[in-house]
């Protein structure tokens, strides 16, 4: 079952990227990893560094999908974050995390979510 939910959560992820492309969004890196812990997408809008944090559900019996980024992923991410801006050495102005809910066919995109 472990191995099916990556599967999925993998096609979701290629999904989500080609949608953010749609809305004008560059794709920096994709599964970025650091001893910290990952970030799904890396990605620039406009002059915005954005972390995108993807879930994916097929059902709500489980609740949004949005539901499942608490306070201590969010903690996470944002440290995670923080090691890849130090490590490309790159300065941004704006900083920013969104997530994005994958409920069936839906593509949900919630900028700015923490």
């Amino acid at each position: 079952m472990k191995k099916l939910n990556k599967i999925h959560g993998t096609i979701g992820e290629i999904e989500v990227a080609n949608y953010l492309k749609a809305q004008g969004y560059k794709i920096v890196a994709m599964n970025y990893k650091n001893k910290i812990g990952e970030i799904d997408i890396v990605a620039l809008d406009k002059n915005v560094i954005v972390f995108v944090e993807v879930k994916s559900r097929a059902t709500l019996a489980f609740g949004r999908p949005c539901e499942a980024v608490g306070f201590r992923k969010q903690q996470k991410i944002r440290k995670v974050a923080e090691l890849y801006l130090l490590q490309k050495q790159k300065y941004y102005s704006d900083v920013r995390f969104d997530v994005v809910e994958v409920l069936g066919d839906e593509i949900s995109l919630i900028k700015n979510a923490f």
